[in-house]
């Protein structure tokens, strides 16, 4: 088959790879599509991964093309998305069935091979079918998706709510969205500059560019998904007194603050908490199941988050597109085995 196999930093092939193995209660997925990840593009390019080579790649959703046991036989052929972290099952976490937070996970896509390739394997736990009428590049945005309902989750939001989401990514403005549907009262997406407004004004919410002194202090629920020292420093001066503010950006590096802003975290009484990932529990409710069922029922209108489609040849040049921000982007798709 063929896969985009990253041998080191900076050495992204696209070459001829074995088949996966299919191990017992384990199913291969036929990749019909596979986002790009922001956290993608330092793995191929500057960070690497956990070891050499490794295919890329957790967004994805596809079909069904075969499992190991026999009693997992009816997910054969069934449309599919895919919850790519891979839980040990024994830490204590995973026995209280929060398996987002596993201390011994693996990953599908950066610990082990992942969905930019002709085919993956998965555990049959880690399926969740989709409808027949949800295209695949919807369903490969399940991932970002339930990550962004996690995060707002966490915020409790209300129909009186005053929300501020610090970031322009997928994720952010997948987070405005999610606090719309929820019934916040207004919703504000703050981004660095002009380029995501329009974007972010398509989706139904407003955009500001940095946070205005007439802001700070009077936004109910704050989410910060940016993940540098200067975001989360506007996150804490745009939470209101008594407000409720989420951190979710990947950390650039070490976050340090200064003793003025550290002191409004306790002076405001601020409600903080961080956040990863998203909840899954197989068939079981989760954040996958509501984002499934959100998508069905078009409450989210995701298709409309797709800015860029390569074919599976041309991963290369969204990967670039990205990591040399050539134009705005929001959600870069790749499209594969397609007839």
């Amino acid at each position: 088959m063929k896969a985009y196999n990253l041998l080191n930093i900076g050495d992204l092939r696209f070459q001829d790879v074995p088949m996966p193995e299919c191990g017992s209660g384990w199913a291969i997925v036929q990749v019909k599509a596979a986002g790009i990840c922001s956290s993608d593009v330092p793995r191929v390019f500057t960070k690497g991964t956990y070891h050499f080579p490794t295919v890329p790649g957790h967004e994805f959703s596809g079909i069904v093309h075969s499992v190991a046991d026999a009693k997992d036989s009816n997910w054969v052929g069934k449309r599919v998305g895919v919850f790519p972290l891979i839980p040990c099952r024994n830490c204590q976490p995973c026995k209280d069935r929060h398996y987002e937070m596993c201390e011994h996970y693996d990953y599908v896509g950066s610990r082990r091979d992942g969905a930019f390739a002709q085919y993956v394997a998965v555990p049959v736990w880690n399926l969740i079918q989709i409808p027949d009428n949800m295209p695949f590049e919807v369903a490969a945005m399940l991932e970002p998706l339930s990550v962004a309902l996690h995060a707002v989750k966490f915020g409790n939001v209300t129909k009186t709510d005053n929300v501020a989401v610090i970031g322009t990514g997928m994720i952010g403005i997948t987070a405005g969205l999610w606090a719309k549907n929820m019934g916040a009262s207004h919703v504000t997406v703050i981004g660095r500059s002009q380029d995501k407004r329009s974007m972010v004004e398509q989706c139904g919410l407003d955009y500001a560019i940095g946070l205005n002194d007439n802001d700070q202090d009077s936004y109910d629920f704050v989410l910060e998904a940016v993940g540098t020292p200067d975001a989360v420093q506007m996150a804490i001066n745009a939470t209101k007194r008594g407000g409720r503010l989420v951190l979710m950006g990947n950390p650039s590096g070490d976050i340090m603050l200064k003793q003025a802003i550290y002191w409004k975290i306790l002076r405001k009484q601020l409600r903080m908490t961080g956040t990863w990932n998203s909840s899954y529990d197989g068939t079981n409710p989760s954040d996958w199941t509501d984002a499934v069922q959100a998508l069905s029922g078009n409450q989210i209108d995701a298709a409309s988050l797709i800015t860029h489609r390569f074919n599976q040849n041309d991963l290369m040049q969204g990967l670039q597109l990205m990591k040399q921000h050539k134009e705005p982007y929001c959600k870069v798709m790749t499209l594969w085995n397609q007839e």
